[in-house]
C-alpha cells in the first residue's frame, strides 16, 4: 500500500493542475496541500483523472491554528474506490478569506461546508445555502474555535418546567475535567464480565 501511495504521490506531483501543490506520504496517508485559488481545479482532477479517480468526498473539516496568520487548515477526505485509495487535500484559509465551495464538484460538500462555517466561522464562497447547522440560528460565535469562551455566550434549550424553549447564558460548573478513573471509559476497581478471560498483561489466554 506505501509503494502505491508514493506513486500516486509522484503522479499527482507532475500533473500540471497540481504543479503548485506540495505533497508527501504521512502516516501511511497521501496529503497533498494547495492553494485556495487553485482548490477546484485540483479537486476537479482528483476526482476525474483515470488514474486517481476519487469521486468520493467522504468529509469536509477544519484545524485552527489562532497562532497562525491564516489561522484554518480545511481538510478534504477523498476516497477513491475503483483504486482502494485514499487522499487527504488541505487548504488553509483566514477569518476573513472565504474558500471555494466543492458543491459544484461533489453535492455532499454542501452539508460538510455548512458544518465547518457553523463551528468554525470558515466561509465558502458560493455555496448555494450557507447557514448554521449544527446550533441555533440565533447562536453567536463558532465553538471549535481555539478562543470560544466557555461560559458568557447564550444556549438554546427546553425547559420542563417551563414547558417552552428558553435562552440563557451559557454557564458551565466545571470547566475542567477531573478524572478521577471511575468512568466506563477509563477502567473501574472491579472486575468486568470478560475480563477474567485476561491475564494480568490485558492479553487473552
Amino acid at each position: 500500500m506505501d509503494e502505491a501511495l508514493h506513486e500516486l504521490a509522484e503522479y499527482v506531483r507532475s500533473a500540471p493542475p497540481l504543479a503548485s501543490s506540495t505533497s508527501e506520504v504521512a502516516h501511511g496517508e497521501l496529503v497533498l496541500e494547495t492553494g485556495r485559488d487553485e482548490l477546484l481545479a485540483v479537486l476537479k482532477f482528483l476526482r476525474d483523472d483515470p488514474s486517481c479517480l476519487f469521486k468520493m468526498l467522504a468529509d469536509i473539516t477544519a484545524v485552527d491554528y489562532p497562532e497562525r496568520g491564516e489561522r484554518f487548515e480545511v481538510v478534504y477526505n477523498l476516497l477513491s474506490l475503483t483504486h482502494n485509495q485514499r487522499i487527504r487535500v488541505k487548504v488553509t484559509a483566514g477569518e476573513s478569506e472565504p474558500v471555494p465551495s466543492a458543491v459544484p464538484l461533489f453535492s455532499s460538500a454542501g452539508w460538510f461546508e455548512r458544518e465547518v462555517w457553523d463551528m468554525f466561522g470558515i466561509a465558502f464562497s458560493g455555496h448555494p445555502d450557507l447557514r448554521r447547522m449544527l446550533t441555533d440560528y440565533g447562536f453567536e460565535g463558532h465553538p471549535l474555535r481555539k478562543d470560544f469562551p466557555l461560559t458568557g455566550y447564550v444556549e438554546v434549550r427546553y425547559d420542563e418546567e417551563q414547558k417552552r424553549v428558553v435562552q440563557e447564558p451559557v454557564k458551565l460548573t466545571q470547566d475542567f475535567r477531573n478524572f478521577d478513573f471511575m468512568s466506563p471509559w477509563e477502567g473501574a476497581p472491579h472486575i468486568l464480565p470478560g475480563d477474567e478471560k485476561a491475564d494480568d498483561d490485558g492479553k487473552a489466554v
